[in-house]
């Protein structure tokens, strides 16, 4: 590795083109476009629908204090909590220790006319802030999404719920490991744990967090709570807890649901009083994002059975209804996100997001994400790649080159290529059976886990009634071609539903309604957890899943 090589004169560094491409603009779902943004916002009325009301137990009040004098000696505390108890008819009003720290000077400064932000917990009230009436700075609240890849935030106006900041980063567990079980082997080295967390709140949120505040103009002293997800391993590790038995038989977390845990103790750029509601995980491999997720989902709203999929560097899956919900995670590896495979990226400038292929002269149309030069194949472009090889007779069903010629290579071992263009450095970019071999364990992982989920309930795939994909891969799948490889099931195309960054919506949605967070541990507390690997049928059910489109054609009868 380059990064651990030891520089000892002057010398000359050239970074390929893949790699230079990861600093441009990465494609996820955090509400950077008009239709993720229309997305949330139709999860949100979903969820009020639903009657979760609006409401966080945050008040905002402006008071006026009657100004000591000898006759009237009484301490500051006591007379804004006085205040406060008059003003909102609670029975007890205490201080946080910052807000006594500052309250003289506060006090005569604003004239005792004041602006108090309060938390209200079983009819008593924590003052958290006290500003001048003068100080128009909003109550706030974070919403984080902590994805193995990237990480998503939002800031909101806890009085109205409305959006005054997001922003989005590469989560600095990174280097660690692409997928939860390197980062876990990681953090089982001596300090690994500490390192682990350093690097999602030292050089992840912490940062990100500054972002956001700075965009909003609030200080971090107005961000009173936060509502934080991950998947299991997100969890543990950024709360600095041992996550090694995760990967270990019987697979047992340090805990499914915590206590709000005080972001002082994490060290985040917010009010000393804050804290942070982490969401309840399901299993050791489905956690809080996925409980967040399927709240934002409402398929624990419907008569029907549905069927939810957060597609990642993991692979998540809700299937049910109101009257039951299973949950189980597949190791779907990076495959979708463009590990594992030669030309693979991420979703960044330069990666084709989307490919068609002419039947006759086996020539590429691709379209390329800020419309430059090709660099890569990002997982949407990856999936249309190889549907469009196996419907052009281009591949078999075994993902392997059926014909020769035009831009199928072969090498000196007989293993073929597909060629796809050249980048502007005239390096080829190609897929190989092996990238292919890859990439057709990954989406056989998915359907195999559908299947051994429905299998479990002695059901079959004609009892889906629709599927609701999340994730930022979500968003650039084409239905007809996921189908077409054996990845999602053969049902209706109308049915399949794109639902943008469910996690945060679902995260969104805690941070503006109590009752919307009390929803989210109700579901997880009910949420069946299947352990795929536990299953002695799963194997099987993958093995069958690696071909295109499976080895039992009657489950894709319209793919032809």
């Amino acid at each position: 590795l380059a990064c651990l090589s030891k520089v000892t004169e002057d010398i000359s560094v050239e970074v390929p083109d893949i790699a230079a491409a990861y600093k441009s603009r990465m494609k996820v779902a955090d509400l950077s476009s008009g239709k993720e943004v229309e997305i949330f916002t139709e999860c949100q009325r979903n969820i009020e629908d639903a009657g979760l009301v609006f409401g966080n137990g945050f008040k905002t009040v402006s008071i006026e204090l009657d100004q000591p004098t000898l006759d009237d000696t009484m301490p500051d505390n006591e007379r804004l909590a006085r205040a406060v108890k008059a003003e909102l008819g609670v029975l007890k009003a205490e201080l946080d220790y910052s807000v006594l720290k500052d309250l003289p000077q506060t006090l005569r400064q604003a004239e005792f006319k004041l602006r108090v932000f309060v938390r209200i917990d079983e009819g008593n009230a924590e003052i958290l802030k006290v500003l001048p009436q003068s100080d128009p700075s909003p109550a706030c609240g974070l919403a984080i999404d902590i994805g193995t890849t990237s990480v998503t935030g939002l800031l909101a106006d806890l009085a109205d719920g409305r959006i005054l900041a997001k922003a989005s980063s590469g989560n600095g567990q990174i280097r660690y490991g692409a997928d939860v079980i390197h980062r876990i082997v990681e953090q089982e080295k001596p300090g690994g744990i500490r390192t682990l967390q350093d690097a999602v709140i030292k050089e992840t949120l912490i940062p990100l967090i500054n972002i956001m505040e700075k965009q909003a103009g609030v200080s971090a002293e107005c961000v009173l709570s936060l509502v934080i997800a991950g998947n299991s391993t997100m969890n543990h590790l950024l709360l600095g807890i041992d996550a090694g038995p995760l990967r270990r038989e019987p697979y047992i977390p340090a805990f499914f649901s915590c206590s709000p845990v005080p972001a002082a103790q994490l060290g985040l750029p917010v009010n000393s009083a804050a804290l942070i509601h982490v969401m309840p995980n399901i299993g050791s491999y489905v956690g809080g994002d996925i409980t967040a997720g399927a709240l934002a989902s409402m398929i624990w709203d419907k008569e029907e059975i549905n069927l939810f999929i957060d597609l990642g560097t993991n692979g998540e899956l809700v299937l049910g209804n109101r009257d039951f919900l299973m949950s189980c995670a597949c190791s779907a590896g990076p495959a979708f996100e463009g590990g594992d495979i030669s030309c693979g990226m991420r979703a960044t400038d330069g990666a084709a997001e989307a490919c068609t292929i002419d039947r006759e002269t086996q020539e590429p149309k691709l379209s390329i994400i800020g419309g430059g030069k090709l660099v890569g194949l990002c997982g949407s472009g990856l999936i249309d790649t190889i549907a469009e090889l196996f419907r052009c007779g281009i591949i078999n069903s075994k993902g392997k080159f059926a014909s020769e010629g035009g831009r199928v290579r072969f090498n000196e071992h007989g293993m073929g290529r597909y060629v796809l263009g050249e980048s502007e450095s005239g390096r080829e970019i190609s897929l190989s059976e092996t990238d292919i071999d890859n990439f057709i364990r990954a989406k056989g992982s998915i359907f195999s886990a559908i299947m051994t989920m429905l299998q479990s309930l002695d059901m079959d795939i004609s009892v889906i009634d629709s599927v609701y994909v999340a994730g930022g891969i979500g968003s650039g799948i084409n239905m007809d071609n996921a189908v077409r490889i054996g990845m999602l099931p053969d049902i209706d195309r109308s049915r399949f539903h794109y639902i943008g960054n469910s996690s945060l919506a679902g995260e969104y949605a805690a941070l503006t309604s109590t009752q919307a967070r009390d929803k989210i541990t109700e579901l997880a507390q009910s949420m069946t957890y299947l352990e795929l690997s536990a299953i002695p049928g799963y194997m099987d059910s993958f093995v069958a899943a690696c071909f295109l489109p499976h080895t039992d054609a009657s489950l894709f009868p319209s793919v032809v």
